[in-house]
């Protein structure tokens, strides 16, 4: 396997540190100088690979959506069966670890701001429609095994994603009455639910 080249890993590093920032501070309160403080590298560099402020947001997210498949990329290459690799994918994301809890911040981050911002709108259509599929996908699988019931995969995986983003931001706001364990109660129960019932 080839080695990746040192300027494909300080790009990276340059992501990583940039949804770093966005995760703490916000991403109205991003600023370049930051994330070269973060990266351990200068201004001149995080302008080398990113033009200008709103290239590196939008790569950054980019980047946070790419991670966050990577770090799930076992789970989805699993020979385990189709119910199983779809809990795992629900824990997954469940805000428990501090690369989780950062990624959710991140993507509250791009949210808020794609309500004004058309590319951003477009990245995130574009990320939903590659988890859409992924999930869609594992529950088709399911069906064909005649694990999960029938219905459309599409319909079931939107559902189950919508839950997913729901109950993580309230979590990450601290609910009383939403905790992490709560959430994968309630995600556990739907997964569950698509299970067809032996006769």
């Amino acid at each position: 396997m080839p080695r990746p080249s040192v300027e494909a890993q300080r790009r990276a590093q340059i992501l990583q540190a940039t949804c770093e920032v966005i995760a703490e501070r916000g991403f109205r309160a991003v600023r370049v100088a930051d994330v070269a403080d973060r990266a351990g590298t200068s201004t001149g560099t995080v302008h080398y690979y990113f033009d200008t402020k709103r290239e590196l947001i939008h790569a950054a997210f980019e980047h946070n959506f790419a991670e966050s498949l990577q770090r799930r990329s076992a789970i989805l290459a699993s020979a385990a069966d189709p119910h199983q690799r779809l809990v795992e994918f629900v824990d997954s994301y469940l805000p428990t670890s501090q690369t989780t809890v950062t990624a959710w911040r991140v993507w509250t981050e791009l949210w808020g701001e794609a309500l004004h911002t058309p590319g951003l709108q477009e990245l995130n259509d574009s990320v939903y429609g590659e988890w859409r599929r992924v999930v869609a996908g594992i529950i088709r699988d399911g069906q064909a095994r005649n694990l999960f019931r029938t219905g459309d995969p599409v319909g079931y995986a939107n559902a189950l994603i919508a839950m997913i983003d729901g109950l993580a931001i309230q979590v990450l706001l601290g609910s009383k009455n939403m905790t992490v364990a709560r959430m994968r109660e309630v995600c556990h129960s739907y997964v569950q639910d698509l299970l067809v019932v032996p006769a």
